[in-house]
């Protein structure tokens, strides 16, 4: 375990040697093991999803590791922000027990050439304009859950599609580990939080909390019965007036497996992703 840290900081590993290494002596301890994977640039909705992992085990793996596969050749690997030393402060308040920082070379073999892809759920919605990005996901999620054999992972509710995808590609391929979800994190004004926040601009960010008010007032108005397709065609309206372009989707689908939904019926869910200037944001509420 390469520590180099002081004695109030989280303990790093860096290989899968290491992290199973710790695992197992966790396991003849008799403790349970939580795992929250994350992209690192971390905020309040991310520490979030680790004190729910803390309430449902006794030790919480934290993995910080930009995945390249999930990002298409024209989208800017290189320039995803990568704040470790902060990202371990931040954790260091949490009941986190364990960074796992890998690098690519650790997580994908030099010529590796297997590809997950889990069908019907991850078609539409984000993968739409993103046709890539579930089966990285996918990928990745099964290799770190393999690598870290927990009992439980967390992953926000804000990504709902990314959810389901990966409940679904869990359960299809009987991985051992039960799969949580924690809420949605928000700022006072109701903007999801996320580290896209920090590339809106002033202006920007007084808009950007049109996009959730706008999911609460289309759920409160399909709920009434009013017809689906022409209250979303109004929501998309507002959108776009308020000053977001392109937006993306807008749709109602069901809670379970996102089938499309024409007419309201629950479990539904509202999901949104729209851009404001350079910044994509996405959003989505139970209806």
């Amino acid at each position: 375990m390469s520590l180099n840290q002081s004695h109030q900081e989280l303990p790093i590993v860096r290989t899968i040697a290491e992290l199973r290494q710790q695992v197992k002596a966790w396991r003849q301890q008799g403790l349970t093991v939580g795992f929250v994977p994350t992209m690192g640039a971390l905020h309040q909705g991310h520490l979030s999803l680790v004190e729910i992992a803390a309430e449902h085990a006794d030790k919480v793996v934290v993995s910080i590791f930009v995945n390249p596969t999930q990002f298409a050749p024209h989208e800017d690997f290189d320039a995803y922000p990568r704040t470790e030393v902060s990202d371990a402060a931040a954790l260091a308040s949490t009941p986190a027990s364990l960074i796992y920082a890998p690098n690519a070379r650790e997580v994908y073999a030099e010529n590796h050439s297997t590809k997950i892809s889990v069908d019907g759920i991850s078609e539409g919605l984000c993968a739409a304009t993103r046709p890539h990005f579930f089966g990285g996901v996918a990928l990745v999620v099964t290799k770190l859950l393999l690598q870290c054999l927990p009992d439980i992972a967390v992953f926000g509710e804000k990504d709902y599609q990314q959810l389901l995808v990966i409940k679904r590609m869990v359960r299809d391929l009987n991985i051992p580990v039960d799969i949580l979800s924690g809420p949605t994190l928000r700022d006072p004004d109701g903007l999801a939080t996320s580290s896209r926040n920090a590339y809106l601009s002033e202006a920007e960010r007084k808009i950007a909390p049109t996009l959730h008010a706008t999911l609460q007032e289309t759920a409160e108005i399909i709920r009434s019965g009013a017809p689906v397709d022409r209250t979303l065609e109004e929501a998309i309206q507002r959108l776009s007036a308020a000053g977001f372009d392109p937006i993306d989707y807008l749709e109602l689908r069901s809670g379970d497996d996102l089938t499309p939904l024409t007419t309201y019926q629950g479990p539904a869910r509202l999901l949104v992703a729209a851009r404001l200037g350079d910044t994509r944001l996405i959003d989505n509420i139970a209806v």
